[in-house]
């Protein structure tokens, strides 16, 4: 299992994950050009992917479903309401492939679990993607827990970030910035740090130090906000979460950044 985050941020968003038989986006908030040549800075290419995995309707996580008409094969996977609420959108149908939130259910060599997040959207999810087999020297069990947009982390989030190796996680905003920022409203702030809007740096360091699996390997912080957080603020209020799990690495990826595929072996 391998995995690259290809772009993150309020201007869009999409990863990939390569296993053995297959080859995914989760998420596609970019143009299909521009996820052409995301793609090609990690070697592959548009035409290799077999499947997108959607999190949740937003543009900057949907908006490249219409460019990617021109590839009639690519399955399209979201539950009910997202996929409504994508395809109201689009000129074309898509080959939705349709799953119930909290269902798990196999794609090719990859096991997909999906848990509600609380977002302000219409049925977000995060996924745990899983491959491999329990004692395989050659194919051991990798799981990757993915998962951004959201206002808090209940225990079922929890829950399901425990047992994996690498954790991709947002941490979009400093909330001292987010309070004197000049270009939003105030009502824009309130949605941003309420319940259902995004994970402050602090949410996100309490909700790795409620977890602290021995388990992880790699966390990635996501999703940070341009105007509203920096490396140096994420970096310092992450400080207690590293110094606890010394044996894991943390990968801070700020806007406009792809990742190098990442081998979780």
């Amino acid at each position: 299992m391998r995995f690259s985050i290809l772009g993150t941020g309020s201007s869009g968003n999409a990863a990939l994950l390569v296993t053995e038989q297959t080859r995914v986006l989760v998420d596609a908030g970019f143009s299909a050009r521009k996820l052409g040549q995301l793609l090609a800075g990690v070697g592959e290419t548009l035409e290799r992917i077999d499947a997108v995995f959607l999190t949740h309707e937003h543009g900057d996580h949907a908006a490249g479903l219409d460019g990617l008409k021109k590839f009639p094969g690519l399955r399209i996977f979201a539950n009910a309401a997202t996929s409504r609420a994508v395809q109201s959108g689009l000129a074309h149908r898509p080959d939705w492939q349709v799953f119930q939130t909290g269902s798990r259910f196999q794609f090719r060599d990859l096991e997909i679990e999906t848990f509600a997040v609380p977002h302000d959207a219409q049925e977000p999810v995060g996924f745990r993607f899983s491959s491999g087999h329990d004692g395989d020297l050659f194919a051991p069990r990798r799981s990757l827990a993915f998962l951004t947009d959201l206002g808090h982390a209940p225990l079922n989030v929890q829950e399901s970030i425990r047992d994996c190796e690498v954790v991709v996680v947002e941490s979009n905003h400093c909330p001292d910035l987010l309070q004197a920022d000049q270009k939003r409203p105030w009502s824009t702030k309130q949605r941003i740090a309420g319940r259902h809007g995004h994970l402050s740096n602090h949410a996100a360091r309490d909700l790795l130090a409620a977890v602290a699996s021995p388990r992880w390997r790699r966390i990635y912080l996501t999703h940070l906000s341009r105007d509203c957080n920096s490396r140096a603020a994420v970096e310092a209020a992450l400080a207690p979460v590293r110094t606890a799990l010394p044996a894991c690495e943390f990968a801070i990826v700020e806007p406009g950044e792809s990742t190098p595929l990442y081998d979780l072996g």
